[in-house]
Parts: structure tokens; sequence; C-alpha cells
């Protein structure tokens, strides 16, 4: 049986060597392709290593590299800082014996963390190590919606994300880079526990139900933790552009706490304040279906 991270791992490599091109690298492109990256034998002479130990790396068998390799690996793919430390990760990982009983125990928010969140004056919510929706504080909830009237199973970002009834149209330009951005934190996911039950059912999931999904995550890109700007579409006051970072809870990898910010004092915290005047007051009490970012 392939030992999961070493599958991993020739899965990173195959898709780091398909976004190679003969002429990133100094190649002649030379007859008739078949592949449009490079050829396993091209990577193998700029790395140094036979043709054959490489092959058998792609394919997840029985290959422990050694650092030497994986820096020569890492060189001849141009691999940046986050994708380096991927790859040695999965290495390093694969030369170990998998877990009989991996730690996989449920997710818990601290009650200090809670407290936290509701007292904090800006959206926050905490995400687990699959981007399932834990916590989230009555200002996340003003600017997404409520999430009461989903199953627990379902709270969760990436099949949000995907969701057809939610997202509509994906022609707004970062619609695609904020799907590459949960992505890449699920890829750091999985290369911590390949074949936890939970990334197998999402992956699984969207993988069937979305071309999308497949061909962004066909890319193998990963990030451990992600900040940027997002935009977000509210019909109520117009939209608004918030920051967002996120932070490790304390206590080891796990759950992260994503917060949402706006510069203070501009149109956009105007907005974010007033958004959640309107939900506060409002008396039906229905739930609203989470916004999109856009």
């Amino acid at each position: 049986m392939t030992h999961p991270y070493a599958r991993e791992l020739g899965d990173f490599l195959r898709a780091r060597r398909g976004r190679l091109r003969p002429h990133d690298v100094g190649l002649e492109p030379g007859g008739r392709r078949k592949v449009t990256g490079l050829r396993r034998e091209e990577l193998a002479l700029l790395a140094g290593l036979s043709t054959d130990y490489y092959q058998r790396m792609e394919q997840g068998r029985e290959v422990r590299p050694s650092d030497d390799v994986l820096d020569a690996l890492a060189g001849a793919l141009g691999l940046d800082d986050a994708e380096r430390r991927h790859l040695f990760g999965l290495a390093h990982a694969a030369r170990r014996p998998a877990p009989a009983r991996p730690d996989r125990g449920p997710e818990t928010v601290p009650e200090s963390t809670r407290r936290l969140l509701r007292v904090m004056d800006t959206p926050a919510v905490v995400l687990g190590r699959h981007l399932d929706l834990l916590a989230w504080n009555p200002m996340a909830e003003a600017l997404l919606g409520s999430p009461d009237s989903y199953p627990p199973d379902r709270l969760n970002m990436l099949l949000l994300l995907f969701d057809d009834t939610l997202t509509g149209e994906r022609s707004c330009q970062d619609w695609e880079r904020q799907a590459l951005e949960y992505i890449g934190m699920m890829r750091a996911a999985v290369a911590a526990d390949p074949t936890h039950p939970r990334a197998t059912a999402i992956i699984g999931e969207l993988s069937i139900r979305s071309a999308e999904f497949r061909r962004l995550w066909a890319r193998h890109d990963v990030r451990a933790s992600v900040s940027g700007t997002k935009t977000f579409r509210v019909p109520e006051v117009g939209d608004i552009v918030l920051d967002w970072d996120t932070y490790p809870l304390p206590g080891g990898p796990g759950p992260v706490m994503l917060v949402f910010t706006a510069e203070p004092g501009s149109a956009d915290a105007d907005r974010l304040h007033l958004l959640a005047s309107l939900r506060a007051t409002r008396s039906n009490g229905r739930a609203t279906p989470p916004v999109t970012p856009r």
C-alpha cells in the first residue's frame, strides 16, 4: 500500500513539474511534445537525479529522498519558500511509518476565544483545520448572514464558496483568487493528515460536482495562513472593502481566527457599522443567507 504522504508528495511534484515550460529553465522545446510541462527526464536532469529515481518519487513508491535531493528538486522546480516547506514536510513525513491511529479528536473553540469574539467590534470567525466554521461573532453574522439555517456539516468555507445557489455569477475578478486562498489552506491541512475523513469527504464531494474545484485543486497550491482584501457586495449598504488576516489559536496546529477589519473612520467602516445596526434592529427573526465575497 502506498504511503499517504508519499502519494501526496508525488502529486505535488507532478503538479509543479507541469507548471514549468522548457524555456522557463533554459531548455529547447524540441520536437513534438506529449506534455505541456517539463518531461520527467528533463526535471531529473536539472536536479541531477536519475529518471528512474525521480519517476518512483512521482509514483509515490517507496523512496525516501535526502534533504540534498529535496534541495535540488526545489531549485529545479523554482519553488517559493512556502512550497519548499511543503515539499520538505511531505518528504519528511513519508520517511516515517504511517501512524496507526492519528489524533483526530473533535475541534473545539475555548470559551476564552468565544468571549474574545463577542467583545470584538469587527467581524471575526473561527475556522477549523478543514475550513469548517466553528464560531463567529455578531459582527460576522451582520456581514456574512446567519449560519443557523445550515446543518453543521455544511458550514464549511469551501462548500459554501462552491455552492452555486449562493455564489451565482463567478465573473468577479477576485473570485478565483479567493478560491485559491481557501484551497491552499485546505492543501496545508491535507499535508498534515492526507487521509483525514473530513478532508476526504469535502474534497470528494467538490471533485464530483465542481469542474472549477477540480481544476484549482489540481494546481497543488499551498498556504499555511493567508491575508488579503475582499469586497463584500451587500444590497442594504453597498460594497464594503475589508482587509482580512488569519491568526492561529494557541495550542498547536488546528483552528485559526479569521478577522476582517476596515480603516477606522473610513467609508467602509461606516458601512460595516450601519449594516450591523440594520441587522440588529430587524424584528422578523429570519436567517439571512451568507453574503458572497465578490
